[in-house]
């Protein structure tokens, strides 16, 4: 009985399958759009390549002062953190611990980030701007700035304006 029941069980879902296939085909035969122009016309491609097109005018206008994505991320929580611990620092960003010490030993050697230990845990370090990184993160935000400019410059103000909108509907999965 259990193998009658199994081999029914088997031939719906076969049957379903063939049918499921059936109906895809002739859609695909009533769609005379090639697969890959479906594909790329899909929201979640253009988004993809939207942000490709972004990181890459940021990674590109951060690079005309010498700075790093990574970096700048740091940077900018330390300004919002200060002082803040090396620990809680590379929670904040999502940074790998081994990836955070590099990247703040790159920060200070640079001067724009000073680690002296943490006058409540004298076992901590903790991490805040000099004024020569506070003067190199406005620069930045600038040319940050500058950058998601030119990547929504094919819209108006008030396309720019609604469409940031949607978009941050769609980041936050509301209805």
């Amino acid at each position: 009985m259990a193998d009658t029941k199994a081999q029914t069980t088997a031939q719906a879902e076969a049957q379903s399958a063939a049918e499921t296939a059936a109906r895809t085909t002739a859609r695909a035969a009533a769609d005379p759009t090639p697969a890959l122009d479906r594909i790329q016309a899909l929201p979640s491609w253009l988004l993809n390549r939207a942000s490709v097109r972004g990181r890459r005018l940021v990674a590109e206008a951060l690079a005309r002062d010498g700075m790093r994505m990574p970096h700048h991320a740091v940077l900018s929580a330390v300004a919002d953190l200060e002082p803040v611990a090396q620990a809680e620092l590379g929670r904040t960003t999502g940074f790998d611990p081994k990836d955070m010490v590099g990247l703040l030993n790159d920060l200070q050697d640079q001067g724009l980030v000073t680690r002296a230990p943490d006058p409540n845990d004298r076992r901590k370090n903790a991490i805040t701007l000099t004024p020569q990184g506070r003067k190199r993160l406005t620069r930045l935000a600038k040319l940050g700035e500058e950058a998601n400019e030119a990547l929504l410059s094919a819209l108006s103000p008030a396309e720019r304006e609604l469409f940031l909108a949607l978009l941050q509907r769609v980041v936050e999965g509301e209805d």
